[in-house]
């Protein structure tokens, strides 16, 4: 039954952390765009495409030019 004494307040002030925490994330703006850090990811642009294949160095002298 002692132990009850204890752990009530410990769990009130538990709660009390995990509001404010709450509170803190929310005010800062860490909820405003939650998509964007997801699809940085996917749509990474930081190195530019390879070049596509010249059409000269292709080996085919010309003749799809030709048809």
């Amino acid at each position: 039954m002692n132990m009850v004494y204890l752990l009530i307040p410990l769990a009130l002030m538990l709660v009390a952390v995990a509001a404010w925490a709450l509170v803190w994330a929310i005010r800062s703006g860490q909820f405003e765009d939650l998509e964007s850090q997801g699809w940085s990811i996917v749509l990474d642009d930081d190195e530019k495409p390879p070049p596509a294949p010249d059409q000269s160095e292709a080996g085919d002298d010309g003749k799809e030019a030709e048809k």
